[in-house]
């Protein structure tokens, strides 16, 4: 068994606020993080995919075409985007970084199973020091 993983970046904003508590509770806590007019992150996000190396490509996955995946599905629509409400994956979801690296899971599972790739792991740096790794369910 073959790990390859391609590295991506966006740049977003988010805030993180639950509809369901009064104000005075989101503030306690989420704090900073809930300031109405939100604020952002230059993420980094790690896709590996795994599986054994077919004698014909001698490739899991091509990675020009992991590359192409992840913009596609993840990148194109999270970049430059207001997560709570540009999103369409991420509506109703508080936007931290364990929900979206959930959300992301479910879409490349899928269209990575779709070109005989296994997705394996995904990592979410928000920030250098703040990171959520995720296997799958």
């Amino acid at each position: 068994m073959l790990y390859i993983t391609r590295k991506v970046t966006f740049s977003a904003a988010h805030r993180l606020h639950n509809l369901k508590l009064s104000d005075k509770e989101n503030k306690n806590i989420f704090g900073e993080c809930n300031n109405p007019n939100g604020h952002g992150h230059n993420y980094v996000l790690e896709v590996t995919v795994r599986g054994n190396v077919p004698d014909k490509t001698g490739m899991v996955i091509d990675l020009k075409d992991l590359k192409k995946i992840i913009t596609e599905n993840i990148v194109e629509k999270v970049d430059h985007k207001y997560l709570n409400k540009d999103v369409d994956f991420m509506t109703d979801i508080i936007p931290t970084a364990e929900n979206l690296v959930i959300q992301f899971w479910k879409i490349l599972q899928e269209v990575l199973l779709e070109n005989n790739a296994e997705l394996y792991e995904l990592k979410l740096y928000e920030t250098e020091n703040n990171i959520v790794v995720y296997r799958g369910e």
